[in-house]
């Protein structure tokens, strides 16, 4: 399952290319209804395989029908979470983080992922360089006034924007992200610029999403469901709405940003591996 990987935590793109891609994970999902997946097991298969990405905080949001998205984050990592992460029956998209926060200190809750900006909800894997520009440019104003997280900026660009994919163009930074906007209760975006994997998975009532396809395939150990599995290409956006990608729109993410000191993507080895254990014991309990 980790074959992917090498001992420094560079992953191998479809292309067979090795990229640096640390500092949190990020995953989640959306399901038709149709779908039997049990939300609540789903949910920990996931965050369980992106578990050793980061360990200074970790969050999941939820949404059932109309409802307004609720988030749960704490400033732990996963282990201290897996067992306790409750999802309703109903719930129809779901969004997970772990965090190795590089801006914005954890101690402040409102950085943690989920995070709220208005009407969105997003999480997000990599580093926003010109956030302050943005939102000086704009106009916008922290969500809490004691945020300094980076990643703020993506999801104030696309309530801002409705979501618009060309919106993104504005970003200069690493990212993979996806989001939940309240105005719109069926839709779940996910979208990647550079230098950030993002891998989705597709089942016959539902679309999973992860930073690694080793996470994806927790998720058919755990639920034993096949899944049609691909990595999402650089510069694109996806339409979730009741566990089906329903549109694939292009922007174009701008590719002279360069990471001083990239990270390893394996940031807490040991949450992976406890995560791990304790999910084939909730499973076979389950």
């Amino acid at each position: 399952m980790l074959s992917n990987f090498d001992v420094q935590g560079a992953s191998k793109t479809s292309d067979g290319i090795v990229e640096i891609c640390g500092m949190c994970g990020i995953a989640g999902y959306s399901v038709g209804p149709e779908s039997q997946v049990p939300r609540t097991l789903a949910a920990q298969a996931l965050l369980a395989g992106i578990a050793e990405r980061g360990a200074d905080a970790v969050g999941y949001a939820h949404r059932s029908g109309n409802a307004r998205v609720v988030v749960h984050k704490q400033r732990t990592g996963a282990t201290e979470l897996l067992e306790a992460i409750a999802v309703p029956g109903d719930a129809k998209q779901v969004l997970l983080h772990v965090r190795d926060h590089t801006k914005g200190h954890p101690s402040i809750e409102a950085n943690n992922h989920p995070i709220r900006h208005g009407s969105v909800v997003g999480v997000h894997n990599g580093v926003i360089a010109n956030e302050e520009e943005l939102f000086e440019r704009h106009g916008f104003e922290r969500a809490h006034p004691e945020m300094t997280v980076d990643s703020e900026a993506i999801f104030a660009l696309m309530e801002a924007h409705e979501s618009k994919a060309k919106a993104l163009e504005e970003l200069r930074g690493a990212m993979a992200t996806a989001w939940l906007d309240e105005r719109e209760p069926t839709t779940l975006n996910l979208a990647r610029g550079v230098a950030r994997p993002l891998w989705i998975g597709r089942g016959r009532h539902e679309v999973f999403f992860a930073s690694t396809r080793a996470a994806l395939e927790v998720v058919e150990d755990t639920l034993r469901l096949g899944l049609l599995k691909r990595e999402v290409a650089e510069g694109r956006v996806l339409r979730l709405v009741a566990g089906r990608v329903v549109a694939e729109e292009r922007f174009r993410p701008d590719r002279t940003f360069r990471e001083d000191s990239p990270l390893p993507a394996v940031r807490a080895p040991d949450e992976g591996a406890t995560c791990l254990e304790r999910l084939a014991v909730i499973a076979a309990l389950a």
